[in-house]
């Protein structure tokens, strides 16, 4: 006997059910979002519960009917043949839905449906028995009467015993394989796989394993759906397993627990030797293996505090995802705006709800299996422009290396710079340190994407390498982003790429790799020359210390006392550090003192005098152990009185700032003699003479 079955899936779902129904042998139809309607017999009731991988549940339909009232919904409910279907003792859930219909009140529609079963069946029901769940949904006016032969939801495969965090649903994630291109035989990864769900998936489904096999349906007990059409359902899905997966499915995660969480659950669905789970943070994602499908459902950060946390984590995708040249990407998230995050367009999107949550799923298609003559990634790759600015950056760098290749040695200098944005396209500085290189990316408008943008970084670092035959592992390379409202420069890395440079026969520690800046300032290699040809017999003050190399410079010069002042306890240890790799000590004639200048000038003592001062404040900061934020235009003229309230009569005060639009308040300065020496103080291996503005201020006598 042939029955009117429904399979119902979640928005957006319902084409892949009617491939997997076809794939079974049957004439599905949607009729409307959610609900897929087929014929079949008893056997199919089983196949298809046993089979389905994407459906929610399936439903047998009784009967289809109008309705306006709750009298005609009660007595075609009680004409129809319950008798058939539910057992004396059977429990009669009955679930309802309505939409657009005059009955509203869904409550109402279920007690009815029940009472009419009840009439018809004329009994007092125990309900001890196994349930036999109903369904009544209207629509348009329109009831339809079914019952759930799955009982529990299809999702719940048997294999998940154990609850992880933010697990996705096992009909999505079987769902989100079948739209992806993976088949059997090509490479499939999940970098964010959590408990395993979707490699789990995916091994049932390239195995040919039905995902219903290790649990029970709420139809098996009735009876008129033997046992023996389900034991003949059953031995089918054994008959037509298919063999072990290779390349094994690969989940990685950064979490060790939730991967116990994975192996468990392959275990469990019996799949433990065709998938594999290891540990590893999404940026050392690699994979030697081509043309393979990335799958993935990254965390969302829904909850209250996560979305700073995911920031730099969706920010990161593009440029881990463009080393796999050959793959596919598809990725679901709640994020809408994530093409605008990677700068550039999926090849196809699709809405799907993840539970509640309303997400969309991006496809990336990279070059597919044998297709040679498209060989363009799905992320990343080279714009037609970029073999010209390549050339221009090396013959560029080749010239200005062969222009200082005497001149830092005769000045024994070992530290300088070596290319500042000279060609307009490529926003560039490159810095040599000793035997290295510290590159950093200005900000500048393109059209690259986020990817395409890291591999065209990537060839420029190559090539400063190969220019400057410097080995990649010593070049270092950072992003200047224009400073925009309460955004302040964080740490960059944790590398530990410290060096000791030289310069003016003084030695400096610098970090290539952990900050944006290296803890030496090249442009002010001169106006440091100047400190020490000032400092002998002087009582110096370092405003704004940073790593004290304006301190080292007047102690090497003879100064008798040094105090410098700084908020950061890093670049204070940083300080000592450098005056310890020359010989001096702190206490021993050295001050180092954490505080900010406004409390520093407060608790001075009002007849301390300085007799060589340097003041080299950054443009802006907010730090949050400042109690009002630095703007160096708004507060110089502060900062000046102060300093020169404490400066000897005749003493030195140097003062420079890196702000472009900086205009200094000399009315400020009434008690001083001010000369500007910026063009003297910008070194000549600085093609931007206009690097910093700084000025010479003496306190008149």
């Amino acid at each position: 006997m042939s029955y009117p079955l429904i399979a119902t899936a979640a928005f957006g779902l319902e084409a892949v059910v009617v491939r997997e129904l076809k794939a079974l042998g049957y004439q599905p139809r949607i009729t409307r979002p959610g609900r897929i309607e087929f014929m079949g017999d008893g056997l199919a009731v089983a196949r298809s519960n046993l089979w389905l991988r994407s459906a929610d549940r399936v439903l047998l339909q009784l009967a289809r009917f109008p309705v306006v009232d709750f009298d005609t919904l009660f007595e075609t409910t009680r004409s129809l043949p319950w008798e058939e279907w539910i057992a004396g003792d059977a429990a009669i859930p009955v679930r309802g839905r309505s939409h657009k219909s005059q009955l509203t009140s869904v409550p109402a529609c279920q007690r009815t449906v029940k009472k009419a079963i009840v009439e018809r069946l004329q009994c007092a029901l125990p309900e001890t028995g196994p349930p036999v769940p109903v369904e009544v949904a209207l629509l348009d006016d329109e009831a339809t009467l079914s019952i759930d032969t799955s009982g529990a939801g299809l999702h719940r495969r048997g294999y998940r015993k154990l609850a992880g965090p933010a697990q996705i649903r096992e009909t999505l994630a079987a769902a989100l394989v079948q739209l992806s291109f993976w088949e059997a035989g090509r490479p499939l990864l999940d970098p964010f796989c959590g408990s395993g769900t979707i490699i789990i998936e995916a091994a049932l489904l390239g195995r040919n394993l039905a995902p219903g096999s290790n649990r029970q349906f709420a139809a098996e007990h009735w009876p008129p759906l033997t046992a023996a059409l389900w034991q003949q359902a059953r031995e089918e899905a054994r008959d037509l397993a298919g063999p072990p997966l290779l390349p094994r499915p690969l989940g990685t995660d950064a979490d060790r627990e939730v991967l116990s969480l994975a192996r468990y659950h392959a275990e469990q669905a019996g799949v433990a030797a065709d998938v594999h789970f290891q540990q590893q943070p999404f940026d050392q994602l690699s994979s030697t293996r081509q043309y393979g499908c990335l799958v993935t459902n990254p965390p969302y950060g829904i909850r209250l505090g996560e979305e700073a946390e995911l920031e730099d984590l969706y920010q990161s995708i593009p440029g881990v995802l463009r080393h796999l040249k050959t793959w596919s990407h598809f990725i679901l998230t709640a994020k809408p705006d994530l093409e605008q995050r990677f700068g550039q367009q999926a090849d196809r999107r699709r809405k799907l709800f993840n539970g509640q949550i309303e997400c969309t799923y991006f496809q990336f298609h990279g070059p597919r299996p044998g297709d040679y003559a498209n060989t363009k990634p799905a992320f990343g790759g080279l714009r037609d422009e970029s073999g010209r600015q390549f050339e221009d950056f090396a013959n560029r760098l080749r010239r200005r290396a062969r222009h200082l290749r005497r001149w830092p040695t005769r000045r024994g200098i070992t530290c300088y710079r070596l290319y500042d944005r000279d060609v307009p396209d490529v926003p560039l500085v490159v810095d040599r340190y000793e035997d290295a290189l510290h590159l950093a990316e200005y900000e500048r408008p393109h059209e690259r994407s986020v990817a395409e943008h890291a591999d065209w970084l990537d060839r420029l670092v190559r090539i400063a390498g190969e220019v400057l035959e410097v080995d990649l592992k010593n070049i270092f390379l950072k992003r200047r982003q224009r400073q925009r409202g309460t955004a302040q420069y964080q740490r960059a890395g944790d590398q530990g790429a410290v060096r000791v440079a030289q310069e003016g026969g003084l030695k400096f520690q610098v970090n290539l790799s952990d900050y944006l800046d290296t803890g030496l300032f090249l442009d002010h290699r001169i106006t440091r020359q100047l400190v020490r040809d000032a400092a002998s017999g002087t009582n110096f003050l370092n405003l704004f210390g940073y790593t004290g190399a304006f301190t080292v410079y007047a102690a090497a010069g003879g100064a008798k006392r040094t105090t410098t002042v700084d908020l950061s306890a890093v670049y204070l240890d940083w300080a000592r550090e450098n005056l310890r790799l020359n010989g001096f000590e702190v206490d021993d004639g050295h001050r180092l003192i954490r505080q900010d200048i406004w409390t520093f000038f407060e608790n001075l003592p009002a007849q301390a005098r300085f007799d060589l001062i340097v003041a080299d404040p950054p443009t802006f900061s907010n730090s949050k152990r400042l109690e009002q934020d630095w703007d160096v235009q708004r507060d110089h003229a502060r900062l000046l009185r102060q300093t020169l309230a404490h400066t000897a009569p005749g003493g030195l005060l140097f003062f420079s700032t890196n702000s472009r639009r900086f205009k200094l308040d000399e009315a400020a300065l009434a008690t001083a003699t001010v000369r500007e020496i910026s063009r003297q103080t910008a070194p000549e291996d600085f093609r931007n003479q206009r690097i910093h503005r700084c000025w010479r201020i003496q306190k008149r006598v």
